[in-house]
């Protein structure tokens, strides 16, 4: 297990930014995939970003490409979403998952653990 802790969410207005930040407990971060999920009232979860082990390569949800940023600094044990150009349709709790190596994304059994959740809400 490697726990997380997501911080950085609160209340912004459209157009604004907002870094959401997750610390991982533990020497075992560098071997995790690290993925940013987010679910909307009344939607079902869905992908936002993910992020190699090394930071080499990053993916991106259509919906977010241009606007959002993962990061990830291994020293830290900590991986990053900077979301820029936010609209109300941002709101929601995003999540940190860490995904074992070689893994697919998005499939339940990939992911070693999850973190709480923390909230963002995008005012109009």
């Amino acid at each position: 297990q490697v726990p997380l802790v997501e911080s950085g969410g609160g209340l912004v207005q459209a157009g604004g930014s907002l870094r959401l930040s997750c610390a991982a407990s533990g020497r075992t971060f560098s071997r995790y995939s690290m993925d940013w999920f987010r679910q909307a009232p009344g939607k079902e979860r869905e992908f936002v970003a993910a992020i190699t082990w090394s930071g080499g390569s990053t993916y991106y949800a259509e919906s977010v490409k241009g606007r959002f940023t993962i990061s990830r600094d291994n020293a830290k044990n900590t991986v990053y979403l900077q979301k820029n150009s936010l609209n109300p349709a941002a709101t929601a709790v995003y999540y940190c998952a860490a995904r074992r190596h070689g893994a697919m994304l998005g499939v339940a059994s990939s992911y070693e653990s999850w973190g709480q959740g923390t909230q963002v809400t995008v005012s109009s």
